[in-house]
């Protein structure tokens, strides 16, 4: 009997250091703002309740064995069975000033170098190996990045759309902080970059339709559909949205990650056409809750219709494993539906630079991975 009372007492002791934890971790990870951060937070429109909210809420998540089923024994092929042909990008690619014009490098996921009239901006640079809190275990990258962190330099601004581990990534961030780039943030998001060491006079936080000089570039946070959180205690406590980035000569837009909204044709309506679209295609499932924060390819190539058209780069595909789908449906289900809606799509591999002034063809290289 006093052995099964101290084998009891172990378990529920051991169980109890296991909880405080995962709860300590969880709170470390979340977002702790305060001060006029916090104050602009809970005077945002967009803030309800102690939580942002969407302009059309999401359908709510239902967990059932369907979904379980599908994510953890689902027949996919979520992995690319060969290597990604990545163009490795010359270590002296950003020596020297920003070219004039418009050219785009997909350096993987959601991670794409924007050089726009004399600028540098780059899109939710995720240069990790893992899109994860840890860098033991998590999501792990398909393939190297095309341009890797030590050799990260001349970046004059980051947007951030979001929170999220794939999207929001510590070490990237950093390493850029060191160098005196601007960090553009959705309201709140400023707070973890404060905690990683980043000066706050580097980061300019945003509600929806706020705008921001850069130069003579107009950096403008624009809604998106979805949410936010990094640790268990910060959910959608933290702003989430699109990107509209105003040249003298060009403009580009950034979906990052979103659900399709009646909000893309607003802001079309505002800052359309763009000369550049880089519109999210992948990472969504079963279930009218993940495809409302997660739009599908046809939705994706609609959006560009929205905003006013022009050309399409898809990304959030071919880099993490993260949906219920095939590594390239994505790409698959995009250029059938931009081939149908009469929609330009640019298919660079990642690494690959096209100049927007003289589009490179587009390529199928995703047809002959592990072939």
């Amino acid at each position: 009997m006093r052995l099964r009372k101290k084998v009891g007492i172990g378990v529920s002791s051991g169980m109890l250091v296991l909880i405080l934890a995962v709860v300590s971790v969880g709170y470390a990870l979340s977002a702790h703002i305060a001060g006029t951060r916090l104050a602009r937070v809970e005077a945002s429109p967009n803030y309800q309740d102690g939580a942002f909210v969407n302009i059309e809420p999401p359908a709510p998540f239902e967990l059932d064995w369907g979904y379980v089923k599908a994510q953890f024994f689902g027949e996919e092929k979520r992995v690319p069975p060969g290597p990604i042909p990545v163009v490795t990008l010359a270590e002296s690619y950003l020596d020297g000033p920003a070219p004039e014009g418009l050219h785009v490098t997909w350096l993987g996921h959601a991670s794409v170098l924007i050089e726009i009239d004399g600028h540098r901006v780059l899109t939710d640079p995720v240069l990790s190996e893992r899109a994860s809190p840890f860098q033991f275990v998590g999501p792990k990258r398909f393939h190297p990045p095309p341009l890797p962190l030590e050799n990260l330099k001349g970046i004059d601004a980051v947007v951030i759309s979001h929170s999220h581990y794939d999207h929001l990534d510590k070490a990237t961030i950093r390493h850029l902080a060191g160098q005196g780039t601007e960090f553009f943030v959705p309201l709140g998001v400023g707070a973890y970059l404060e905690e990683w060491g980043v000066p706050a006079a580097q980061i300019h936080g945003l509600d929806w339709w706020e705008t921001m000089p850069l130069g003579d570039l107009a950096i403008v946070a624009t809604p998106a559909r979805h949410y936010s959180g990094r640790g268990l205690f910060d959910y959608k406590e933290t702003l989430w949205a699109s990107w509209s980035i105003l040249g003298p000569a060009h403009r580009v837009y950034y979906s990052g990650d979103s659900g399709y909204s009646k909000q893309f044709r607003a802001i079309g309506e505002r800052f359309g056409p763009f000369d550049l679209n880089i519109v999210k295609v992948g990472s969504y499932g079963p279930g009218q809750s993940w495809l409302d924060i997660h739009m599908i390819p046809e939705d994706a190539v609609e959006v560009v219709r929205d905003v006013g058209g022009g050309p399409m780069l898809p990304v959030h595909w071919a880099t993490f494993n993260l949906a219920i789908h095939d590594w390239d449906e994505p790409i698959r289900r995009a250029e059938k539906a931009a081939a149908e809606k009469g929609v330009t799509l640019l298919t660079p591999r990642p690494g690959e630079t096209v100049d927007l002034a003289a589009p490179a063809a587009s390529s199928r290289w995703w047809e002959s991975v592990g072939n």
